[in-house]
């Protein structure tokens, strides 16, 4: 089967929230209809960095996306990407949609800056750490986080 990978638009919101559901889940993050329409939001404005590309399958169904935003990048002088998430349908898991929904962030992060795209996944996700090692190279950086 084939898909389409393009910039999510405002009538794909009924089409992303499962996805972004199942991407919460996967996590263990709950989602309620205040996060999910301040995510959407975010994605939606055109004042705000953030945006989504949606996997759409031959029906028109959203079966994977990829939320990104533009970073500079000081040690180089440019511009790249992060990729932020990365869901694909259970269904079609393993066929191509997330290496090339990485693709196309790729592409935009040539369209606005280097080129160079940065991401990161849970250790013990082993099945997304397969794709990510035939596409990317994995780093010797160590992640940290604060809490709230």
């Amino acid at each position: 089967m084939a898909y389409e990978i393009r910039p999510a638009a405002d009538e794909d919101f009924f089409g992303w929230l499962p996805l972004f559901e199942g991407y919460c889940d996967f996590y263990k993050h709950d989602l309620d209809d205040q996060k999910a329409l301040t995510v959407w939001t975010w994605l939606r404005d055109p004042a705000n960095p953030f945006e989504a590309a949606l996997a759409v399958n031959d029906e028109g169904t959203p079966v994977g996306l990829a939320h990104f935003r533009p970073v500079p990048e000081s040690l180089t002088g440019t511009i790249g990407c992060f990729l932020d998430d990365l869901f694909v349908a259970d269904e079609v898991r393993g066929g191509g949609v997330g290496r090339a929904l990485i693709e196309y962030v790729h592409a935009r992060s040539a369209q606005i800056g280097s080129g160079a795209v940065s991401w990161i996944t849970a250790a013990d996700n082993a099945p997304a750490q397969k794709l990510y090692d035939s596409i990317g190279r994995r780093t010797e950086w160590v992640w940290y986080d604060l809490d709230v």
